[in-house]
């Protein structure tokens, strides 16, 4: 098994660490540049999310 065979596992295994990783940092470069990379920030967090399995948040009610 190669390199990247385990970094694949490791990351397969861990897919909610790397995604909430992924939104922590992003909001911390979204805060130091003051908001002028936010939708390519936005972009990387909803690729994380979706490798994760998580549904996006998108401030509505699914009830409704």
């Amino acid at each position: 098994m190669g390199i990247f065979d385990k970094v694949k596992n490791m990351a397969n295994k861990n897919k909610d660490k790397i995604a909430d990783g992924v939104d922590k940092a992003t909001d911390a470069i979204d805060k130091k540049t003051g908001g002028k990379h936010t939708e390519t920030l936005q972009k990387a967090d909803d690729a994380a999310d979706k490798f994760a399995g998580k549904q996006k948040d998108t401030g509505t009610d699914p009830t409704s």
